[in-house]
């Protein structure tokens, strides 16, 4: 199972960089940057202040237009997974992954948007038990994608 990611529209270059370096250290397929999240092209120097070179050995494209994306993923038979808190969501750790998913993170405020929500097959959230509402991006990124890389190899 190969696990790709889909950043759309994340604000901060440093969270960019942060997920850069997870991703190189958990073998992701590729990331795919979506909408306005910067990009090593464009913020060189600032993504690589938190991904320390990993920006150079993760394959990763540009796509301005996330439903173009969403629709050829689907057409090659790929799972599209969101992570947002939503009614219709399920705590990340209780999916299996059993084929070939891309995993979409949205925008450090506010989240993925409604159209995004109902292109995704399924929708996970990491519940939160204390008072604040969501975690940092990188942060729930690094949860969600070691879960979905050794689940996966069970």
């Amino acid at each position: 199972m190969r696990i790709r990611v889909i950043l759309h529209n994340i604000r901060s270059t440093y969270n960019v960089g942060a997920i850069f370096r997870t991703a190189d250290a958990v073998k992701i397929e590729k990331l795919y940057l979506t909408g306005y999240t910067p990009t090593p092209k464009t913020n060189h120097q600032e993504i690589h202040k938190t991904a320390l070179g990993a920006e150079n050995f993760v394959k990763w494209e540009k796509y301005k237009n996330i439903s173009y994306l969403l629709k050829k993923l689907k057409q090659q038979k790929i799972q599209i997974v969101a992570v947002e808190q939503h009614f219709k969501s399920i705590p990340y750790y209780k999916f299996k992954p059993i084929k070939d998913i891309a995993v979409i993170f949205g925008n450090e405020v506010r989240g993925l948007n409604k159209k995004i929500l109902e292109k995704a097959d399924y929708i996970l959230e990491i519940p939160m038990l204390g008072k604040k509402e969501s975690l940092n991006v990188a942060v729930a990124f690094g949860i969600i994608v070691y879960h979905l890389k050794f689940t996966s190899q069970v």
